[in-house]
């Protein structure tokens, strides 16, 4: 039976059909959805860990005892995991571990555009790049039969587009693998240096046996065309040449690490003029012209941001499809800025700290979009779980006097993710930052997914909850205040003490996200009669709150009923609606 499938949905189906029983993941767009629906079938333990390094780890555990195991995070996520997985290289598994990279080039949601096919080369482990779902999916079971035969973790790397879109799928019934016998092997699974430095021969025996199974796997294979133009590609690139360029002679490449140098000596030697078409780095360019051979790259194609069909033929023809421009002309659509929702509990944080003139040490999540007009209340934003230490840094370098005005900012999710870290040397230091930890007892940006600090599993079942009070008193913080970020007097009154301490304190600034709130409150109405259009509700940046002529006006359907806007107004023109004339 065949349907309609994302990549994301049909990697997770993957899984089911090829015998997983453990599945782990930190979540982050684009791959937030492949545990999402993992979590589906009963047959398979998933969690969300509190980082990606983790996540691996977990799946370590879990392969070395036998089982079959898939992990999945977005490609900054394979940074924090880098670690253990280096090191997974050399020990290999027991059962199969397929870790799911997913790449975002363009930057669609994320803080940069790296190409993780490195990590495959630099970690000398194999790399699969499926071009649609029914791929993604074939790729993943073929990962898992790649992983036990050689003894190694797979990368699968998937792009933004391969993600989200749909394509027809396939289903099968499921693999019962079962799990394999566990065996305690120290000299396999125990690096240290005298077992690391035997264990480092094998991984380049591996190698070589898998430089040449790569020059015979069907996922690597020649469309012969015309002569004239061969392409090289792979991904989501390999449809937007067959799109715009069918006349063309294509090798499609499906694993492209290691990359199949004879079946690329081959084929660049029948065509008259050899392209390289790939999103990013000039990964497989690079390596081809190692070999000496021809061919034509980046000098061509851009190294930034996504291909599209119209890049393609236009660095290989010098036109672009005029059905594809005509396209995008009637697409345009009006620009809209991101903006934190209506009602969004952290807007009234950002609006005091502005009032107080603070500097802040930002993080990843919802909050960053606090970086913006007119709240522009963030000085840095890294990665994630950055904030607390660079304020650390920032104190140590210019002293305590700069760092009185200065707060680290982080959300709930990302405060277990990796900022409990940065909290811990503060204190260990002796650094005197105040930690804004602004809870709202979810993982928002990426759609509302649990985390240690909500009480709930991926799964839904009630769980241990973490007490972000208890638990910073742990690490050594004194100075603890919980305040509600509605309640803009509290919030004033205790920034203003805590960043004058001379110790290191947490404030929680607790509300549930604005999207979980299903209560329902009156929506807000401006009296016109006594506005005085100063515009002081437009600094909150509520997307509800909009000029309309000269007049600023509220509108009700975007209206969660915050009392913001009325608690910053001067003139008492902001009422609930039913207590205004209007």
């Amino acid at each position: 039976m065949k349907t309609l499938l994302s990549g994301n949905e049909a990697i997770a189906r993957a899984a089911y059909e090829a015998g997983v029983t453990v599945a782990t993941a930190y979540p982050g767009t684009p791959s937030t959805e492949i545990l999402e629906n993992v979590a589906q079938y009963k047959e398979i333990y998933s969690e969300w860990a509190p980082n990606e390094k983790v996540a691996l780890e977990v799946g370590i555990g879990a392969s070395i005892a036998g089982a079959r195991v898939l992990v999945a995070m977005k490609h900054v996520g394979v940074n924090v995991a880098a670690d253990p997985l280096f090191t997974f290289a050399y020990t290999g598994v027991n059962g199969g571990l397929v870790l799911i990279s997913a790449d975002d080039p363009g930057m669609h949601s994320s803080q940069n555009e790296q190409d993780n096919r490195y990590y495959a080369k630099f970690s000398k482990i194999p790399m699969l790049e499926p071009s649609d779902s029914q791929e993604a999916k074939d790729m993943v079971k073929m990962a898992f039969a790649l992983s036990e035969s050689f003894d190694t973790p797979v990368m699968l790397r998937i792009t933004t587009r391969i993600a989200h879109s749909q394509t027809l799928v396939e289903l099968e019934e499921r693999e019962e693998v079962g799990v394999k016998e566990y065996v305690k092997n120290p000299l396999k699974y125990v690096m240290i240096p005298a077992y690391g430095r035997m264990r480092h021969v094998v991984v380049e025996e591996r190698r070589q046996k898998l430089e040449q199974e790569t020059e015979k796997v069907t996922v690597n294979r020649i469309e012969w065309n015309s002569e004239d133009i061969g392409v090289i590609t792979s991904g989501i690139n390999y449809h937007y040449v067959k799109e715009v360029l069918p006349q063309v002679s294509v090798l499609k490449l499906g694993m492209t690490n290691p990359l199949p140098k004879e079946l690329i000596s081959q084929f660049v030697s029948r065509v008259d003029k050899a392209y390289v078409v790939e999103d990013l780095e000039p990964f497989m360019e690079e390596q081809i012209k190692s070999w000496g051979l021809e061919v034509i790259g980046k000098e061509t194609f851009p190294r930034t941001g996504e291909l599209s069909p119209a890049l393609i033929e236009a660095g290989i023809t010098g036109q672009s499809a005029a059905s594809e421009a005509a396209a995008t002309a009637a697409q345009e659509i009006p620009k809209r800025p991101p903006v934190l929702c209506a009602g969004c509990p952290h807007r009234g944080v950002y609006y005091i700290i502005n009032k107080l003139k603070l500097k802040v040490t930002g993080d990843i999540g919802c909050y960053t979009l606090g970086a913006l007009p007119p709240l522009e209340a963030m000085d840095s934003c890294i990665c994630m779980g950055a904030s607390i230490g660079t304020a650390l840094g920032m104190e140590k370098a210019r002293g305590r006097e700069f760092s009185k005005d200065l707060v680290a900012v982080i959300g709930d999710s990302t405060f277990m993710h990796s900022g409990i870290t940065g909290l811990v040397d503060v204190v260990y230091n002796k650094g005197t930052t105040t930690t804004l930890i602004l809870d709202n007892r979810t993982t928002a940006m990426t759609g509302h997914q649990d985390n240690p600090a909500t009480g709930y599993t991926l799964k839904k079942e009630e769980t241990s909850q973490v007490n972000f009070e208890e638990l910073v008193k742990a690490l050594g913080i004194k100075r603890v205040a919980v305040v509600d970020p509605y309640d803009l007097e509290k919030v004033e009154a205790v920034l203003k003490e805590e960043t004058q301490a001379e110790e290191p304190s947490v404030i929680i600034v607790r509300r549930p996200c604005a999207l979980l709130d299903k209560s329902t409150r009156p929506a807000m109405v401006i009296d016109q009669e006594s506005c005085t259009s100063c515009k002081r509700c437009m600094k909150l940046a509520c997307p509800a709150i909009a000029l309309k002529g000269e007049e600023v006006v509220i509108n009700y359907t975007q209206c969660s009923g915050c009392e913001l806007c009325m608690k910053v107004c001067r003139f008492g023109a902001i009422k609930k609606a039913g207590e205004s004339n209007e």
